[in-house]
């Protein structure tokens, strides 16, 4: 009786998927001021406060990380211009991170992508600000040794969407609607 009730709970763990803890993390993003180039841009980081990884096999299936929003951080400016960067990202003229404290993205599917290095085209919902939108973007997938790696390349959004917006008289004209980002997470 213990073999057949060990074997269900086996046979369930197959059909069902297991899941991994993020146990690490790198998000960098691009925000873009009239231009979208690299000399009229600032770049950071945000960390990953928790996640997992919903495997199926050896297949990705599913997933979901919470962003740290209060954690955002300018990393192409040091001292009082980035403090001043960081408190203008936190506050009420983007993020709103004191009433908005996290972010999250849940994959919704997996698919195959046709791109040699990132052949996996992960799509998901973002939520940010409490506005929720999909998001898709090209990743390399590695599962190997108990662990699993999802690594993105660049990819765009629209902040908009998020009413991620600066709250001036010039409203956006001097802030382009592209966030780019970068992802990779471990999960074991």
């Amino acid at each position: 009786m213990k073999k057949i009730f060990l074997l269900a709970v086996l046979a369930g763990g197959l059909a069902f998927g297991q899941t991994k803890k993020v146990v690490a993390s790198d998000v960098h993003w691009w925000g873009y001021k009239v231009a979208k180039s690299e000399a009229s841009s600032h770049d950071g980081t945000i960390k990953v406060k928790s996640g997992n990884v919903v495997l199926k096999g050896n297949q990705v299936v599913g997933g979901t990380f919470v962003l740290d929003m209060t954690s955002i951080n300018s990393t192409d400016l040091s001292g009082e211009y980035q403090q001043k960067l960081n408190g203008h990202l936190k506050n009420g003229d983007f993020f709103e991170v004191e009433k908005y404290p996290t972010g999250t993205f849940k994959i919704t599917s997996v698919k195959k992508n046709n791109d040699k290095v990132y052949n996996s085209l992960v799509t998901g919902n973002l939520t940010v600000k409490g506005k929720t939108n999909p998001v898709s973007f090209p990743a390399k997938i590695a599962v190997a040794n108990g662990a699993v790696t999802i690594e993105s390349n660049k990819f765009s959004f629209d902040r908009q969407k998020f009413d991620v917006a600066y709250k001036s008289t010039m409203q956006d004209v001097f802030v382009k609607d592209d966030i780019d980002m970068t992802v990779k997470v471990t999960a074991k």
